[in-house]
């Protein structure tokens, strides 16, 4: 693999801890803001609705430009809104600038994969695509569960301008490690428009919205969840979060290899049902006592990770599949449905707890996932279904 993919997961590595160890630190958050957990989530579903509104509208608009320097430029401003984050004194100020954050994080991640996919063989873009998305995975294994302890142990502002100073360092890499002249797309916003339509990528994104909505129903509000289940403190969600990023870089590793060996569908079927029945499991785990809940929930933890991971290498790799010609607007597409989705499920998972208990939030998050498996399987048996009618 080119060691310029390096540099993209780098870079990713900087946006995801950001965009994921909010999850970590909503209560520090909504402790020094004085407002509830809830109204705290906000910090991710705003950030998450920018992310997929914004994303293809930059995208449009910069596609033109020398993808190299769009990357930079994309990066650099991001290590800026994260030092503006450090400095925010009230809730919306933070809310505010998470908008610049998921403004540049939109730019830079879609841009990054599709990069990726043009540096290899398309029958290596499965692991090329994986080995940008490393970035976001190291950073839920290190960067989320470190930001959570800082956060809980000194100030949460602490974590931002430890990212700000990663996302300094990516964009000292990405000038210097990147190839010059990269392949540029100036895809207008109205032709990025016409291939979501299409029917087959318009249910490929619906299937991107549910598979991260599940997720997200339980992440957001990871920290009460185990809080409330299991007993443990902020430090023992921290040792949580850590497991759950050692399984999030290895679902991501097999999610790439699988791609590349059997194909994308076969993978993305066997992540939703896996993660399904591990959601399921977890709001089954909490009916149990705190200690043999904690027994339970630490390995469908493990279990949920590796599985919803996997999911995102083979998702990639068949929306450019399923618009080859149309690469970099495939994978901005699916970044923006994955924000929507994010926001989709972080706003039900808010529901939830509003409207019954945080330890119902698993169940929410596997009928998402139950929802996503459904339009996949009937997606495939659709395919099948005018793939054979012509031989008839």
């Amino acid at each position: 693999m080119p060691a310029s993919l390096v540099w993209l997961a780098i870079g990713a590595f900087a946006i995801g801890t950001e965009g994921l160890m909010i999850a970590g630190l909503l209560p520090a958050i909504a402790a020094d803001f004085h407002t509830s957990v809830a109204t705290a989530g906000e910090l991710i579903t705003i950030f998450a609705l920018a992310y997929a509104v914004g994303s293809p509208i930059l995208s449009a608009f910069c596609g033109s430009l020398d993808r190299r320097r769009l990357l930079v430029l994309a990066l650099l401003f991001f290590a800026f809104a994260n030092l503006l984050a450090a400095a925010t004194e009230t809730l919306w100020q933070l809310v505010a600038v998470r908008v610049l954050l998921a403004l540049s994080a939109g730019l830079f991640m879609p841009t990054a994969y599709a990069v990726a996919a043009s540096l290899v063989v398309p029958e290596r873009r499965g692991r090329a695509i994986a080995a940008v998305t490393s970035g976001m995975t190291i950073a839920t294994a290190l960067g989320v569960p470190l930001g959570a302890w800082i956060g809980n142990h000194a100030d949460w502002r602490t974590t931002f301008l430890i990212v700000a100073g990663l996302s300094l360092a990516g964009v000292f890499g990405l000038r210097f490690g990147l190839p010059a002249q990269l392949p540029r797309g100036a895809s207008t916003l109205a032709e990025r428009l016409a291939v979501a339509r299409r029917p087959a990528v318009l249910q490929a994104l619906v299937v991107t919205v549910f598979w991260i909505a599940a997720g997200f129903v339980v992440y957001t509000f990871i920290a009460p969840f185990l809080e409330r289940a299991t007993g443990i403190g902020a430090d023992g969600v921290s040792a949580m979060l850590f497991l759950f990023g050692i399984g999030a870089a290895a679902g991501n590793a097999l999610g790439g290899h699988l791609t590349d060996r059997i194909g994308p569908v076969p993978v993305q079927a066997w992540s939703l049902g896996v993660l399904t029945l591990s959601l399921f499991g977890l709001s089954a785990a909490a009916l149990l006592p705190a200690h043999q809940a904690l027994i339970v929930a630490a390995p469908l933890i493990v279990i949920w990770s590796v599985a919803g991971w996997a999911f995102h290498p083979a998702q990639t790799t068949r929306l450019i599949r399923l618009a080859p010609e149309v690469a970099m607007v495939a994978a901005s597409l699916n970044s923006s449905a994955l924000y929507a989705g994010v926001a989709f499920g972080s706003t039900l998972g808010a529901m939830t707890i509003a409207w019954g208990d945080v330890t119902d939030l698993g169940w929410v998050g596997a009928l998402c996932a139950a929802i996503a498996l459904g339009v996949l399987a009937v997606t495939v048996r659709r395919k099948a279904t005018r793939a054979v009618q012509p031989a008839v």
